[in-house]
């Protein structure tokens, strides 16, 4: 029995159409695939330039600011040495001024200080009455006057006086340190000023002012 071949399931007749399809659509899909790579590259080849210039603006946290230059140095000093020789010349302005015959010109003398000498209460030798304290009595029983006023009063007693015996041994500065009245004070001062020159006393081997105090007693008999 021969078999029959239905002509519209023939496909011999369709091959060449459908090949031609295949083609179209193969080209189609290789075109669009290409197309998708290239955006998609070039899309991430602007995505790493833009990051490479945010990574160079951005500045780390811990970065600190550069520290400021130094001061400029001190101006030194300079001295100039000059030698013993030479003659170093010396300006002085003076004011113009007129001087005539009335013009009075004003001298100020300098007047030295004179130091005083120190006058000692205590030395090495105090000074002594030529002869020592015998004659010195001696010499206040021999001058005393006991005063009238003084023994129609009753008054009695010790008159201390102060004197300086000088370097040459003379007697001045006479005062009453302690007195009792009735003209006893005044006649103790006359017989000591009256006094011939002591024996002056002396420290370190030299002669000094001495400051000394002497009683006088008053006694009624």
């Amino acid at each position: 029995m021969e078999l029959k071949k239905n002509p519209e399931a023939d496909l011999e007749k369709q091959k060449g159409s459908l090949i031609l399809l295949g083609l179209v659509a193969a080209t189609a899909t290789i075109m669009v695939v290409m197309e998708t790579t290239k955006f998609d590259r070039s899309i991430s080849q602007l995505g790493d330039v833009d990051l490479d210039m945010m990574e160079e603006e951005i500045i780390p946290p811990s970065a600190t600011p550069p520290p400021p230059p130094p001061p400029p140095p001190a101006p030194t000093t300079v001295f100039e040495i000059v030698e013993d020789e030479e003659e170093i010349e010396e300006e002085i302005e003076l004011d113009d001024m007129e001087i005539d015959e009335d013009t009075e010109v004003e001298f100020i003398e300098e007047v030295e200080e004179v130091e005083e000498e120190q006058i000692f209460t205590i030395v090495e030798q105090m000074p002594t009455f030529p002869g020592g304290e015998a004659e010195l009595f001696k010499y206040l029983g021999k001058s005393i006057k006991y005063p009238q006023m003084a023994q129609d009063a009753g008054i009695q007693g010790v008159v201390f006086v102060t004197f300086l015996v000088d370097k040459d041994g003379g007697v001045k500065n006479v005062k009453v340190l302690r007195g009792i009245g009735g003209g006893c004070d005044q006649e103790a001062i006359r017989v000591v000023k009256k006094m011939p020159k002591w024996k002056p006393g002396r420290q370190r081997g030299k002669s000094v002012k001495v400051q000394y105090n002497l009683p006088i007693k008053f006694t009624l008999k």
